[in-house]
């Protein structure tokens, strides 16, 4: 696996694997790896004959700057986990190779990204199209994977390829759960072992046959912090915080 962090470099590379006529998977991500973005890595080794995986903590996603402070970094490990795998690339670019206009050109999405995520965290999906607007211009990917964990996210990112005539094909993959039933997240990392135990209540009573507000109050009285609990398009969402670490998910109903 080559290590890049300059894009400069990288659309040299990119060139050559588009003269060879190689088909081009990409999974972006902002490290903290876990077996969801292996999973995502596996569907693209599969189904591609060159797999580029990027790392970018994006500072424009996060409303709140202590969550970003909070974030788990450790790059080290990252690129030794993603090593396991016969990935070809791994983008690595700072700020400033990603935001040379340091921010000041971005992608709104008017609807759908003012619901749920985006009415409790002002300017997150602005910061996360923006974002994953540039990676695809750079990278050009024939397919780019993005996980069902974060729904919302993936409809909005297919939505602006498709608003925005992207001849790029997003391909969603299924969440992947530990075996209590939580969806694998980067900020689990920041759970005991108590708390973790604890997590896995939220996804169980989420998928519950229940009124919405009763789930809300099921969830509060075992600790939770609920932010939304609502059903769009035949899928119920929620957003929780325990103990200061915020955790969504989705089901289908």
């Amino acid at each position: 696996m080559k290590v890049v962090k300059k894009i400069a470099k990288w659309k040299s590379i990119r060139e050559k694997i588009y003269a060879d006529k190689k088909s081009l998977g990409f999974v972006p991500t902002m490290g903290a790896i876990h077996k969801g973005h292996l999973a995502l890595i596996k569907r693209s080794l599969k189904e591609n004959d060159v797999t580029v995986v990027s790392i970018f903590i994006n500072p424009t996603q996060f409303n709140n700057k202590d969550d970003l402070d909070k974030y788990p970094k450790d790059i080290e490990s990252d690129i030794k986990a993603i090593g396991k795998y016969e990935v070809d690339y791994l983008l690595l670019p700072g700020y400033k190779e990603i935001y040379p206009d340091n921010y000041k050109y971005k992608v709104i999405e008017t609807d759908f990204s003012k619901t749920l995520c985006g009415k409790y965290r002002e300017g997150h999906f602005d910061g996360v199209l923006t974002v994953v607007l540039k990676l695809l211009n750079l990278v050009k990917p024939d397919k780019a994977y993005f996980g069902k964990k974060d729904y919302q996210q993936l409809k909005l990112i297919k939505g602006m390829t498709e608003a925005f005539f992207m001849n790029i094909k997003i391909v969603a993959v299924p969440t992947v759960r530990s075996k209590d039933g939580l969806a694998l997240s980067s900020r689990n990392a920041r759970f005991s072992k108590k708390d973790l135990k604890k997590a896995s209540e939220f996804p169980r009573l989420l998928n519950q046959k229940l009124p919405l507000d009763d789930i809300k109050f099921l969830l509060e009285e075992i600790g939770f912090e609920v932010e939304y609990i609502e059903e769009i398009d035949n899928r119920r969402y929620g957003a929780v915080y325990l103990n200061g670490v915020r955790l969504i998910d989705n089901v289908k109903i």
